[in-house]
């Protein structure tokens, strides 16, 4: 893997984090950074996505149907004058967590912003987000039901 790809599977992961965090919690880690040396390249704007499945994760694809997503563009002019462009996706219609996500994305681009913000933000709330989705699992596991021990039991 050479290092621009592993540049971009980082970005990829630490955007996904950001995608993912809850609102209340993005909302507090952006109210922390720092507010000069942006401009907005493109300012939140809501749209539509397909979105796409497959039938219990095989075969071929199929559109589920659309989602609402806002995403905005914003640059930064790091200290040293390198500029960043940081990009903000997410589900539904909020525009200022779209404008969180694109800051933070740009700032994370900047080699004096970099460490401490993977440390400080993308840290926990990658563990908050692990967290969530291993609740969910343990809540989904108490309500499966395998209907071949169900078929067994009946015809016993």
């Amino acid at each position: 893997m050479t290092m621009i790809d592993q540049d971009i599977a980082a970005r990829q992961r630490w955007l996904a984090v950001l995608a993912h965090a809850p609102r209340e919690l993005l909302e507090r880690h952006a109210a922390a950074l720092p507010d000069d040396g942006f401009a907005r390249l493109r300012a939140p704007e809501i749209g539509l996505t397909m979105v796409r499945a497959r039938i219990g994760n095989r075969g071929d694809r199929f559109n589920v149907g659309d989602a609402t997503v806002t995403r905005c563009v914003v640059r930064h002019r790091g200290l040293d004058g390198r500029l960043a462009a940081g990009v903000g996706i997410v589900l539904g219609r909020d525009e200022a967590r779209a404008e969180w996500v694109a800051r933070i994305d740009a700032l994370l681009q900047q080699p004096e912003h970099h460490e401490a913000l993977m440390r400080d933000v993308i840290a926990p709330l990658a563990d908050e987000t692990a967290k969530r989705r291993a609740a969910a699992a343990a809540l989904t596991a108490s309500s499966r039901v395998s209907f071949e021990t169900l078929a067994s039991e009946i015809s016993a």
